[in-house]
């Protein structure tokens, strides 16, 4: 899935006594009511985030992922998380940066030529 908006906030890393590191940005979409979304960056994933600024327009490739927890009295609870994976920073002119598509082939016969055309031989029942 992907998110696009603006960067609202950027948090420092934090590491935990496990050695796991993690680092948060809260991104604005842009919609009729943009919504302020707590996206976490893990591990490697974590210096995506080294050349982005509070205001830059980006979109982001995430997971979303759900666990439970039981408590020691024996509750039930259900999380989500939202991961960061991919982010790309807007170009100039507010436009993404898309992937480049491949150029057609040159125009061949093969091309031009109908496929679903009658063929005078043609004994098929249909």
């Amino acid at each position: 899935m992907e998110l696009q908006g603006t960067v609202k906030k950027l948090f420092e890393t934090q590491t935990f006594a496990s050695g796991f590191q993690k680092r948060e940005m809260i991104l604005l979409t842009q919609e009729q009511y943009p919504q302020p979304i707590s996206i976490e960056f893990l591990s490697e994933k974590i210096s995506l985030l080294d050349n982005v600024s509070e205001g830059d327009e980006v979109k982001v490739g995430i997971n979303i992922r759900g666990r439970e927890w039981t408590s020691p009295q024996g509750e039930t609870k259900y999380f989500n998380s939202i991961t960061g994976w991919r982010l790309e920073k807007a170009a100039a002119g507010n436009s993404y940066n898309e992937p480049t598509q491949a150029q057609p082939a040159a125009n061949t016969a093969a091309a031009t030529e109908n496929p679903f055309a009658e063929e005078e031989d043609d004994d098929l029942p249909f």
